[in-house]
């Protein structure tokens, strides 16, 4: 029989040991100690960060579980390897972290924001976020505001200042840009992840072909060969970075990834059968939308802010629809079945 250790092999490692650790972190990143805190002031966990805190509560929330079901580019695909929300938001957080862990970032910081970043999409892409601004007026409807609405008010998790405003930040046309170096890792991931399986699927539904890609983004970032366009820009993240002092990109791959974004929106995302399928998509959120105002009764209470104006309160629950919950929903309200 064996003798039992002296010394435990295993101990606990408690808030206050894993907030030490952070002090080794590069002067660039955000500690949890330093949080700006939260709206409504709570007692430390006994073993957790702020930051784990947070990703932990965006993790088990109701709107991270929808993503599953929410459109990516290709509208209710038919195949099982096309991106939704859900498979776009953990390839966010692979790339981010990898960053993050690079130049030394607040890394739980990092992943609380990326899993969060895309919690107030819209069903059907950024096509559902254009058929909501249509009803906003003299702006612009935008997921980024939204998800920051559905942690504060929807679904309320009390997360920290830091995670809220990268949320609010991670889309590059909202301004102020994140104010932390963590909020910046999930900005160039984003675009970094959606443009590279968006490619793939692309690809993959035969939209288009290898050889259609313009030459001079091949000669900048490589073969499309898997996943080395990641690694290229992932790569020319972090040498930029750490040359400049602050989260950038390397001039000549960032012009590289804007030819080749233009591409994409060219050739895959407003392509004609694209802007058809969209339009019959923008079409759904549309006839939504009126008949909910117009029977507002008919949101249930659970998608409900009864303090809110009445059409808050539908953009809200249309908002948080996945795609096939607002196909049903159209299908019974404007396609009921069984009638003669």
């Amino acid at each position: 029989m064996s003798a039992v250790p002296e010394t435990p092999i295993l101990s606990p490692v408690d808030r206050e040991q894993r907030e030490a650790r952070e002090a080794e972190l590069s002067p660039l990143a955000t500690r949890s100690i330093e949080s700006r805190g939260r709206t409504r002031p709570e007692d430390p966990d006994p073993y957790r960060s702020e930051f784990e805190r947070d990703r932990d509560r965006v993790l088990h929330s109701k709107a991270f579980r929808r993503l599953k079901h929410k459109t990516q580019v290709f509208i209710n695909p038919e195949g099982d390897h096309f991106v939704t929300r859900m498979t776009h938001t953990l390839q966010v957080t692979q790339v981010a972290r990898a960053l993050a862990v690079a130049l030394g970032l607040n890394e739980v910081l990092t992943e609380a924001i990326c899993l969060a970043h895309d919690c107030g999409h819209t069903p059907f892409g950024h096509t559902g976020e254009a058929a909501l601004s249509d009803y906003v007026e003299g702006g612009e409807w935008l997921h980024s505001a939204q998800g920051v609405r559905l942690f504060e008010v929807l679904e309320p998790c009390n997360l920290s200042w830091e995670v809220l405003d990268g949320i609010r930040a991670h889309t590059w046309r909202v301004k102020p840009p994140p104010h932390t170096a963590e909020g910046w890792a999930c900005r160039f991931a984003d675009r970094i992840a959606y443009l590279n399986h968006d490619l793939q699927d692309a690809l993959r539904a035969g939209v288009i072909t290898r050889e259609d890609l313009p030459a001079d983004v091949v000669d900048a970032l490589g073969p499309v060969e898997g996943r080395s366009w990641i690694n290229t820009m992932v790569e020319a993240v972090i040498r930029e970075s750490c040359k400049r002092g602050k989260v950038a990109m390397e001039a000549e791959v960032l012009l590289a990834m804007k030819t080749f974004r233009e591409f994409m929106f060219e050739r895959v995302y407003l392509r004609p059968e694209s802007v058809q399928q969209n339009d019959k998509a923008r079409g759904v959120i549309h006839q939504l939308v009126e008949y909910l105002l117009a029977h507002p009764d008919e949101i249930p209470d659970s998608y409900r802010i009864v303090e809110a104006d009445t059409l808050t309160q539908v953009l809200d629950y249309v908002a948080g629809m996945t795609d096939r919950y607002a196909l049903n929903l159209h299908d019974h309200l404007f396609r009921p079945r069984g009638l003669v």
